[in-house]
């Protein structure tokens, strides 16, 4: 899977600030490195805001890409830093949740380069799950199923990169389509039509069934 280019400021290098952008002020609990100043309260009660209602689920993706609880909480508390402190211009993109995704990509990116490690999707216990719900429609035992998991592993990692955001975000995560949709930035029918080609693409990989209903949860 690669990295959505969109977001091309890399770690530690900033975005740049629109004329008459406010500084950051001190940063809220939970979130790290705010610069010192005080006059953007507004700015920082926004982000707040934000934060809150995007955090669990951020940091259930990067559980899933990087194995581990206190890894996971790392890369957002990194991704919570990045978009702090750029918080004004993030303001001005089209959509900030989709920006923010990116961002939140971008650090699971350099969290596993830095590692020399692959996402850790398929250890995951949400991952097993929702796979063998995609799977035992077409297999006739469990031996069939693990099968079909080992190959499906692979088979995921080299889906295109919207087809693969879409398949663990709403069969893993089980995002409901419209945040999906807000995520990566395009219309709700899209998100449905990048779940079905992904799911005709992996039965084509894996000679399995597909199953009749292609928007079932």
């Amino acid at each position: 899977m690669q990295v959505d280019p969109s977001v091309t400021a890399a770690r530690g290098s900033a975005p740049a600030a629109a004329p008459g952008d406010v500084p950051p002020g001190d940063a809220p609990a939970g979130c790290p490195g705010r610069p010192g100043q005080l006059p953007a309260r507004r700015l920082a009660l926004t982000f707040d805001a934000f934060d809150a209602h995007h955090h669990t689920l951020w940091l259930r993706y990067a559980h899933t890409q990087v194995g581990g609880r206190a890894d996971a909480e790392s890369v957002v508390d990194a991704t919570c830093a990045r978009l702090l402190e750029h918080w004004p211009h993030v303001l001005t993109r089209e959509s900030v949740a989709q920006y923010a995704w990116a961002v939140l990509k971008e650090e699971v990116a350099q969290w596993l380069e830095e590692r020399g490690r692959e996402p850790a999707l398929v250890g995951t216990a949400a991952f097993r799950a929702a796979i063998r719900k995609l799977l035992r429609a077409g297999a006739r035992d469990r031996f069939t199923v693990l099968q079909g998991e080992i190959g499906l592993y692979a088979a995921i990692s080299r889906l295109p990169e919207r087809q693969y955001d879409a398949i663990v975000l709403r069969h893993v995560l089980r995002v409901p389509d419209e945040t999906v949709a807000e995520y990566l930035g395009v219309e709700l029918a899209t998100v449905r039509s990048q779940v079905r080609h992904a799911r005709r693409r992996l039965a084509r990989e894996l000679d399995l069934p597909e199953t009749g209903n292609e928007t079932e949860e």
